[in-house]
This record gives C-alpha cells, structure tokens and sequence, in this order.
C-alpha cells in the first residue's frame, strides 16, 4: 500500500514551486485552498488533515530554503511569499534527466531549450496529474537542489 500523504505531499510542493515561479520575483499572498481545494473547519474551526498537511508542506519547503515568507495567516496562507534564490535557480535550471519525445528534434532550438527546464517538466506533470511522474520530478528537484546554494 502506497504513502497517499507523500504523493500529497509532492503533488503540494510542486504546485506550490509552480505558482510561485509563475509570480515571480513578486511577493504574493500564498493561500493554502489554491493549493490543495477548498476546505471547511469543522465545528471547532480546525482545518481537515489534507488542508493540514498542505500547510505543512509550504511551511516545510520554507524551512529547507526554498521559500520564503514574512508570516503566516493563520493556517490559511504564507504571506509575501516568494521563491529563494535556490528554488529559483533550481527550476530555471536544465534537468538533471530528460524524458525522450521523438518530435523533439524538429522543434526550434530556443523551444528544446525552454522545454529541458525543471519547471516545463514540473508544469507537465501537474497538468497530467500523474502521481508517479509528480513524484519522479519533485523528488529529482530536491535531489538536485543539493547542488544550489
């Protein structure tokens, strides 16, 4: 039986690498629903363990430098959060490992180019949502990243 809180827990830093590439170098209000869906507090006003663990992740990829933020809002989102400059230079960054695509050497260089970034790959396997290549990329992220200061 596989751990469905680790692949949450990859499929949740990577959109989270993602959006904030997406705004960067702009501060941002990072809010955990955009993340992982909506949730409703149950009667006592605590969140659910998914929104729970989502929270964590962010807080947890702050706490190994690859974000950062001047505070959080409650368990609800990061406030001006923003890429470090190690996260940055990591998916900006070619990849390590590069899936093969056969109609790759007909495209132009400059696309093949933008196209062997961690993020293209990052992005790509969000958009398919396919746990198994969401964990390969993320985890190859983290691998790589002991190479970036």
């Amino acid at each position: 039986m596989g751990d469905i809180h680790i692949d949450d827990f990859y499929k949740d830093a990577g959109k989270i690498l993602a959006l904030l590439y997406r705004s960067f170098p702009r501060k941002t209000l990072l809010f955990v629903e955009d993340i992982c869906g909506p949730d409703t507090p149950d009667e006592y006003g605590l969140h659910s363990e998914r929104h729970q663990s989502c929270f964590g992740a962010a807080i947890w990829l702050a706490e190994s430098g690859y974000l950062k933020y001047s505070e959080a809002v409650r368990q609800e989102a990061l406030d001006q959060a923003v890429l470090s400059h190690k996260a940055f230079t990591l998916l900006s960054a070619r990849a390590a490992f590069l899936p093969t695509h056969d109609d790759a050497e007909h495209l132009p260089p400059s696309v093949r180019e933008s196209q062997s970034s961690n993020i293209f790959l990052l992005r790509d396997a969000l958009k398919v949502g396919d746990s198994n290549k969401i964990r390969q990329i993320v985890q190859h992220l983290l691998v790589q990243s002991r190479n970036y200061a």
